[in-house]
């Protein structure tokens, strides 16, 4: 058993960890405008007072700190806003819908259907509006004019933005652990941060990645994730650890921990090293500290490797501490701080942070209006196709018996 492992950790079921999950949100319909006129004693033929609809909820994307993986949207496959109330009589606007607000933990993507980067919410306090929720119809009395006296229309409110959404992890943390499976990665975790993974004496004993908190002399404290690990081929989709190279991307640092015991440990490092670069995102130009681990179970072999990626490296041994020291030192020599947001960027006129990526998808407005009449409903526009065109009358209450006045001619429906 490795050093920091017991019986009762090896026994104990690590929670799944869940970095891509598929979505679909459904922004707010607007409500209806109303078609009402003013009716009140000894005033027999009052004006329009239709109130407009309220504008449908929005879908906003939040970052929240807490969160580590996507774990609690695997049960939520739609994500619906709340609907804009219609307008009333006496000039009363319609209650706008209700918004919902989807927590992600730090390092979210979110990617359209077409696999497009849509944003990367790389930043605590980050905010995206992913779906945008209708517009609300207009009440009769924005149509009334000095000619039209008494329109008998309102604009029906228009349908909210909807789409499938893939939402996918990449963990933002200042080092990562990386190497072959056994090679101790675990127990070093344990041994430098406040993390508590599960360590025994077999591979493949870390299933998914683990976060730990390394404390500073000074009060600062550094983000260290433990990868599953890689075996030849990882880039390629063998082994477990290629569903989590991603994860590495963002890390300032590579921490390489080689098993000092079995064999040449250079041989492992290019082994490890060779996927890093089969994978790409630039994994191979990290900065790195190699860590040989293990070494009270005998003197390290010889390490001698000219890399200017290299910043250091570390005999260490997790059972009895040595190097932990050293390692922690060179860690935070290593890790520059991340900026932290200005108040500029917390307070700007939306109330939106900054985050990494936002590529704004353009909104697609019907090139025609639907509005409701004392009769029916009349389109305006350009005329659907006629699925379209009925799915769109439907959204908007139509029936079987309504009249639908098209291009000034009228007809049942």
């Amino acid at each position: 058993m490795s050093p920091g492992g017991n019986s009762d950790e090896r026994g104990t079921r690590e929670s799944p960890f869940h970095d891509h999950v598929r979505v679909f949100v459904q922004a707010g319909r607007g409500g209806d405008g109303s078609l009402s006129f003013r009716r009140e004693k000894f005033v027999p033929r009052g004006g329009p007072d239709g109130g407009d609809g309220g504008d449908g909820g929005d879908i906003v994307l939040i970052v929240d700190p807490e969160l580590r993986d996507l774990s609690k949207l695997r049960s939520r496959h739609e994500i619906k806003a709340g609907r804009g109330q219609p307008g009333l009589g006496r000039n009363k606007h319609g209650a706008d819908g209700g918004t919902v607000e989807l927590h992600l933990p730090v390092g979210t993507q979110i990617l359209d259907e077409d696999g497009q980067l849509v944003a990367d919410l790389a930043s605590v306090g980050a905010r995206v509006i992913a779906a945008r929720g209708g517009r609300g119809g207009r009440g009769n009395r924005r149509f009334a004019t000095p000619v039209r006296r008494t329109p008998r229309f309102a604009e029906t409110g228009e349908p909210g933005d909807e789409s499938w959404l893939d939402l996918r992890l990449k963990l933002v943390v200042d080092a990562a652990l990386a190497g072959l499976p056994n090679a101790g990665k675990s127990s070093l975790l344990r041994r430098i941060s406040n993390a508590k993974p599960k360590v025994a004496d077999y591979p493949f004993t870390t299933l998914a990645p683990v976060l730990g908190t390394v404390d500073g002399p000074d009060g600062r404290q550094l983000t260290v994730a433990d990868i599953p690990g890689l075996i030849e081929g990882a880039s390629e989709g063998y082994g477990l650890g290629h569903e989590f190279l991603a994860h590495l991307e963002r890390a300032q640092l590579l921490i390489h921990v080689i098993d000092s015991s079995e064999g040449d440990p250079l041989e492992r490092f290019r082994v490890i090293d060779a996927e890093l670069a089969a994978y790409g995102a630039g994994l191979d130009e990290r900065p790195q500290i190699v860590v040989l681990n293990k070494v009270d179970l005998g003197a390290p072999p010889p390490f001698e490797l000219r890399d200017e990626r290299v910043a250091a490296v570390i005999a260490l041994s997790c059972a009895t501490g040595e190097g932990a020291g050293e390692l922690k030192q060179a860690l935070f020599r290593l890790c520059s701080l991340r900026p932290e947001p200005s108040a500029t960027e917390d307070e700007n006129s939306e109330g939106l942070a900054e985050f990494l990526v936002y590529r704004p998808r353009p909104r697609r407005r019907r090139p025609y209006r639907i509005y409701r009449t004392d009769r029916g409903f009349r389109i305006v526009g350009e005329v659907p196709d006629e699925a379209e065109l009925a799915e769109a009358l439907a959204q908007a209450g139509a029936r079987d018996e309504s009249v639908i006045e098209i291009a000034g001619k009228e007809e049942e429906r």
